[in-house]
């Protein structure tokens, strides 16, 4: 997979009986202003988070986040349109409508004054987000292993054309592929299997779309002096040029790297990832 993908798509064990139970708290709706309805989950109350997932990946992949940080916070995961139990629209699929989403899932839920967590795509989503409406609604941001900004190379136009092909010639084989791939610490087969089927929920034209609305605008550099709350970057070794970027832009930034784990690295080492967060939250506040 071409390295700029994988930066917007691409320790602990858990035992199968947890990995197939309920996740905690309650499951509820929203309806956007464009009518489509987006599922979340919650659990906790006090300050709130909102955790957004990554490029095809349902709320659920915050498991460990919702459990852990339900002792002392409001925790929220929403489902983006087209993703998880989330309704699937033919349209909306770009960062600014995305962005849209997020602002209302805070509004309705009266989230303010929130942290935002957003994982791949997501961070993408959140830049987007300070960009349309600010920072007036925000407590801090936590970006998760996403890109702020990639120079595009001829011979990686042609890489990701074929990373697109062979996501739409066969779906399924491509997506069990990608869910192996964002781990670095095996996982058991029925974590797998779950993640694999809620990413198959996407449909594949909106799985494109996403990828290719996100490629078109490529840089959020622009967005960083507008970020006056305090903003924590968790990220792989790879991704050592985006926090280069993330510094330049924005000094103030926390910079966290996860030397051993996969691009989910917020279930390859859960406890660092929860304890790092806490630590962050706790000087946020």
């Amino acid at each position: 997979m071409p390295q700029p993908l994988l930066g917007l798509v691409s320790a602990i064990l858990f035992s199968v009986g947890a990995l197939s139970a309920a996740p905690p708290g309650k499951s509820g709706h929203i309806t956007t202003s464009d009518g489509v309805r987006l599922h979340y989950l919650e659990a906790g109350s006090g300050p709130a988070i909102l955790f957004v997932p990554g490029w095809t990946m349902p709320a659920e992949i915050w498991e460990p986040q919702l459990r852990h940080f339900a002792a002392r916070y409001r925790v929220v995961a929403m489902d983006p349109r087209s993703q998880g139990a989330s309704e699937k629209p033919a349209e909306g699929h770009y960062p600014e409508r995305r962005a849209q989403d997020i602002n209302e899932v805070v509004d309705q839920l009266k989230l303010a004054p929130v942290v935002l967590v957003g994982w791949s795509l997501a961070v993408s989503e959140l830049l987007t987000y300070v960009e349309q409406y600010g920072t007036a609604s925000l407590r801090a941001l936590v970006l998760v292993d996403g890109s702020i900004a990639e120079e595009g190379k001829p011979e990686q136009a042609a890489q990701e054309r074929q990373w697109l092909k062979a996501l739409q010639v066969n779906r399924r084989e491509f997506t069990a592929k990608f869910v192996r791939s964002m781990h670095r610490r095996p996982q058991p087969e029925a974590y797998y299997d779950r993640i694999t089927e809620a990413s198959l929920r996407t449909p594949t034209s909106s799985a494109v779309a996403l990828i290719a609305n996100a490629m078109w605008r490529g840089d959020w550099r622009t967005v960083l002096p507008k970020i006056d709350r305090p903003v924590l970057y968790l990220g792989t070794p790879r991704m050592k040029p985006q926090i280069e970027l993330l510094k330049a832009g924005l000094p103030t930034a926390r910079p966290e790297v996860f030397q051993d784990c996969g691009h989910a690295l917020f279930v390859d080492d859960a406890p660092r990832f929860n304890r790092v967060v806490e630590e962050f939250l706790g000087g946020a506040r």
